[in-house]
């Protein structure tokens, strides 16, 4: 699989297999077009990665419904077997994918404590389940903290974890390739492949849930530099008068927009016990408290949505996580904040819900995994 790996990053063959990856099935003509080479350069350069499995041909189809037949690359299907691994504070979600990333198994674990061997225990105990009688491939790791480039864990509050070097833990358990990576980054990653920012050159993603992440695409690169998992975008203000975080920071994202902060706000209002769901079914139900603080939290995830967009100028905010919901309650004062904190000449901002199940979390790491094994490190 590794074929590639050990290319430079502006390697022509590895540029080929990240434009077919990502964006095929291609045309030699599209490719020749898109990468600046000729036909008869990509026939030469996509020799070694037919013959690795990487790529094949692809059926005959007249390129603009005129002229000679052509054979499009493309990635196999049912080919190869990935694992990709969402951490979360109780468990271990997975999946099992192909080569396209499409998921073939899925396999959860609970964590019986957040100790480092019984987290790995969890993670062997789903790739054992995935791989089905045939080694992976590869494994992906996503975790809501912030991940070095060798896969050591440098920090997740969730877990209460400092440098923790997950993916050389992993591997040894099991033999098999492990890319560790902050979840929102892998969810990004999944997001341009096959999800809403699949051939959108420039997009972002926002979640929320039990905290609010940030994810970045531009000239169709992901942005992930290591800071990307410290979560920053919580720190971003969105309600002048909203409740304080635990830093002290009036009314920002991470303070207003959880599922914690929100079923908080009605719990200290009511002294009702309530969790997250309830809030939304109350409010789905006309209730007025409930209504009025979810209403308020889309008030200010408009905020957020429109300072994403103004700073980076992107116009497709993907909005994902299990606590989104709120958007499809409170879509009208989100669309009125969005509208109020832009430039009225500005272009519309398209905003797309995506699945929140940690499902698509987990196929997000697969399809880091996917990537890193045939690309090479991606930072």
């Amino acid at each position: 699989m590794n074929v590639v790996a050990s290319l430079s990053p502006d390697s022509p063959s590895r540029l080929l297999a990240r434009e077919v990856l990502i964006g095929g099935p291609l045309s030699r003509g599209e490719l020749s077009r898109r990468l600046g080479l000729s036909v008869a350069s990509l026939t030469r350069l996509s020799k070694p990665l037919i013959e690795a499995g990487i790529l094949q041909e692809g059926r005959e189809v007249i390129e603009g419904g005129v002229g000679r037949p052509t054979r499009p690359l493309e990635v196999p299907g049912g080919t190869h077997r990935f694992i990709g691994i969402k951490l979360t504070g109780t468990a271990a979600s997975g999946v099992a994918t192909d080569l396209r990333c499409q998921t073939v198994a899925a396999a959860e674990e609970p964590l019986v404590s957040h100790a480092v061997s019984d987290v790995v225990e969890a993670i062997v105990s789903v790739v054992g389940r995935l791989n089905d009688g045939q080694v992976a491939d590869g494994i992906g790791i996503s975790i809501g903290g912030k991940v070095s480039d060798d896969g050591t864990v440098l920090r997740a509050p969730f877990l209460q974890w400092r440098d923790v070097p997950l993916g050389s833990l992993v591997q040894e358990r099991t033999g098999i390739p492990v890319t560790v990576e902050n979840d929102v980054v892998a969810l990004t990653v999944g997001e341009q492949w096959f999800g809403a920012g699949r051939g959108i050159s420039n997009f972002a993603v926002l979640t929320v849930g039990a905290g609010v992440g940030y994810g970045l695409v531009i000239n169709d690169r992901v942005i992930a530099p290591v800071d990307a998992g410290l979560g920053l975008v919580g720190h971003y203000p969105v309600d002048s008068a909203g409740p304080l975080c635990r830093e002290g920071h009036r009314g920002c994202a991470g303070a207003v927009l959880t599922m914690a902060a929100i079923s908080g706000q009605v719990r200290m209002a009511t002294e009702e016990e309530c969790t997250y769901e309830e809030v939304l079914q109350r409010a789905r139900s006309g209730e007025r408290l409930a209504a009025l603080v979810v209403k308020n939290a889309g008030t200010a995830l408009g905020v957020l949505i429109a300072a994403v967009a103004n700073l980076t100028m992107v116009n497709l905010v993907v909005l994902s996580g299990e606590g989104a919901a709120l958007a499809d309650i409170a879509a009208e004062e989100i669309r009125a904040s969005v509208h109020e904190h832009r430039d009225p000449e500005a272009a519309p901002v398209h905003l797309t819900r995506e699945p929140t199940d940690f499902g698509q979390w987990a196929r997000g790491a697969a399809a880091v995994a996917i990537q890193s094994s045939i690309l090479g490190p991606r930072r």
